[in-house]
């Protein structure tokens, strides 16, 4: 018996059970994301898009911890017992994938989506327009450049956010020194503004 439950949906107590011989169940305190399965072979396979949340600037320890306290707000303590011998138990599933049981597979696929600010968009948008005015060489890594400004551009304007991924390779070549486009105020600006977004 293979039971299964995969991405966006919402749910407190939810939990998996194996059939015999199967190697224990899932008990999970809430889920809001994520996949789960449980069962001999099962498979749990998590492909969601996530978006990453971040503190407000102005946010204080103590109002975030007020925030926590606030009942249906903090995290699920973990149950005190896993459902069976190898079961597994887990507080709070918010993303990513679980699974129990014997030649059990779980795999998490999903990507991290941040929200692409103005500022940025309007860096990436005048690097792009700067590009072709450099002096070219073989193995510039002004190709590299210009498509990932292309796609972040294109998600952005499309869904106002962008893939986390991205926004790190498109910093490590703006950072590295290894292209010319590197040497550009604009692309200072956009190093600088993925920066913030990614930490």
């Amino acid at each position: 018996m293979t039971d299964r439950k995969q991405g966006g949906g919402s749910g407190a107590g939810s939990g998996a059970g194996g059939g015999a011989g199967s190697g224990g169940g899932i008990t999970i305190g809430r889920m809001t994301g994520g996949a789960v399965a449980a069962g001999e072979r099962a498979q749990a396979e998590n492909h969601a898009e996530r978006a990453a949340h971040h503190a407000g600037k102005n946010e204080s320890r103590a109002e975030r911890a007020g925030r926590d306290a606030h009942p249906g707000t903090g995290l699920v303590p973990v149950p005190a017992e896993a459902p069976g011998h190898g079961g597994v138990a887990v507080g709070e599933l918010s993303g990513g994938a679980v699974a129990a049981g014997r030649q059990a597979r779980a795999v998490d696929s999903s990507r991290e989506v941040l929200a692409v600010p103005p500022e940025l968009l309007e860096a990436v948008a005048e690097l792009r327009r700067q590009l072709p005015l450099l002096v070219r060489a073989e193995g510039d890594g002004v190709d590299a450049v210009g498509d990932e400004l292309a796609g972040l551009e294109e998600e952005a304007r499309r869904t106002g956010r962008t893939q986390r991924g991205r926004l790190v390779r498109l910093r490590a070549l703006l950072s590295s020194g290894t292209t010319a486009a590197g040497g550009l105020a604009s692309a200072a600006t956009v190093a600088e503004a993925a920066g913030r977004l990614l930490t």
